[in-house]
């Protein structure tokens, strides 16, 4: 069985083949990183028409560089939410299309599934059940999964998410966007003890997160600095410790709390070396494991799309052509498979 899979949920345009006896056939993608850079943010509108001018001929390049023709497809998945509304409408539009016209399913991924089922991607994929820590710019959440679809929310952000907070601490440094990236590069030149942030929500119990503060906390210290560039590296330093080891602490009680012994953590701050390595020595400690998407698998790509739009395939699950995108989609609304 082969698929196609489409992802537009904000500012990536990713496209992939996938077959589930060959596995991963080809992979595109593009980012919108340098035409939202001169704004500090995303601009739907312009993520929306970016999309529109991307996402044919990318598909034309996945689909030569896979050797696949449209006879040879099983079906077309796309993300159907949650997302930006007009990027979801570019990609759900062009696979309904795709699906009617090629006369195969359409099959609607949830984005944060995608996520959650990347590491499946790698040549040593962890089984089921487990725990996931989904972190992004737009979420944060701590996961029980037992199956495909069959998820337990355990707690999520209550304002910003890690990645948010990220590029918005990056943003009052004086760094460019994407600024999460830029800040951890940053705070390798940090040095620690210079500067305490607090690690929020962790001195009470239950399992979800807040990062808004650690925002607030960052711009006070930033303003009280003497500016230097020793300065800023040791702030960033000194708040990408405060993110990770609230994270850190919020993975072990979700352990503790549901008595498993696998970690999977994925979505685009999962790529952060300091969390990796930091969260591989808890595990260890713990006795469990701890499974992450490569690199390329981390930020939105069509590749997870794909795999997850193939489990859902498998099981039967297509999409009317008539349905619509779900730029509001939770979780746990899924159905098991």
């Amino acid at each position: 069985m082969r698929i196609l899979g489409i992802e537009t949920s904000c500012d990536e345009t990713g496209i992939a083949v996938y077959d589930d006896a060959q596995g991963l056939l080809s992979h595109e993608l593009y980012s919108q990183v340098k035409l939202h850079a001169d704004y500090g943010g995303v601009v739907p509108e312009l993520a929306s028409r970016d999309h529109v001018r991307k996402i044919v001929p990318l598909i034309e390049k996945a689909m030569a560089d896979a050797n696949t023709s449209p006879q040879d497809l099983d079906g077309v998945a796309f993300t159907q939410g949650p997302g930006l509304v007009g990027a979801l409408l570019v990609g759900s539009s062009v696979g309904r299309s795709l699906a009617y016209a090629w006369n195969v399913p359409a099959v609607g991924v949830h984005h944060m599934e995608g996520h959650l089922l990347a590491p499946m991607l790698e040549t040593q994929a962890p089984g089921f059940p487990f725990v996931a820590l989904l972190v992004s710019g737009g979420h944060s959440m701590l996961v029980k999964v037992e199956g495909i679809g069959q998820y337990e929310l355990l707690g999520e952000s209550i304002d910003d998410a890690a990645g948010e907070a990220f590029d918005k601490t990056a943003k009052l440094l004086g760094l460019d966007y994407p600024g999460g990236p830029l800040l951890a590069k940053l705070a390798e030149k940090g040095e620690p003890g210079h500067y305490k942030f607090p690690r929020p929500m962790t001195d009470r119990p239950g399992l979800d997160f807040s990062f808004s503060g650690l925002k607030t906390f960052a711009a006070n210290t930033i303003r009280d600095s003497d500016g230097s560039e020793q300065s800023q590296a040791n702030i960033a330093f000194a708040f990408q410790e405060a993110v990770i080891d609230t994270l850190i602490i919020k993975c072990k009680r979700a352990l503790k709390q549901t008595g498993m012994k696998t970690l999977v953590i994925a979505g685009g701050v999962s790529a952060n070396t300091m969390l990796r390595e930091k969260m591989t020595s808890l595990m260890q400690d713990m006795g469990g494991e701890v499974f992450y998407p490569s690199l390329a698998y981390c930020t939105d790509n069509g590749a997870m799309i794909a795999y997850a739009g193939m489990q859902r395939l498998k099981a039967g699950e297509t999409l009317p052509l008539s349905s619509k995108a779900k730029p509001r989609w939770p979780l746990d609304e899924l159905t098991a498979i």
